[in-house]
């Protein structure tokens, strides 16, 4: 079943993606976006959100801005808080495609 079918309407701009909509998240996702942004949305971005929500030590919400677009780890335009003590560092939720001069 696709992940957008589970999302459910909190706001005009806010969904709200179930701990139990994929197995292994810890906390809910949030997506930030209207309607049309989220019909542009691809499904490969709301697994990424899905399994942002199962990192150790993530706090309260997975979360996704209205930008949000297929990324390399994290959806582009993803956002986690983590646990000092018992979380991590992802480099995919900054990228790799950044150049640095």
């Amino acid at each position: 079943m696709p992940l957008k079918s589970k999302l459910i309407k909190k706001g005009d701009c806010l969904w709200e993606m179930p701990a139990s909509s994929k197995q292994g998240m810890k906390v809910p996702a949030r997506l930030v976006l209207s309607e049309k942004l989220l019909s542009q949305v691809e499904e490969g971005a709301l697994e990424q959100v899905a399994n942002v929500a199962t990192m150790p030590g993530i706090h309260k919400h997975a979360l996704a801005m209205p930008d949000m677009h297929f990324g390399y780890g994290f959806p582009i335009g993803g956002v986690a808080a983590l646990d000092y003590e018992h979380g991590g560092l992802s480099p995919g939720g900054i990228g790799f495609d950044i150049s640095i001069l």
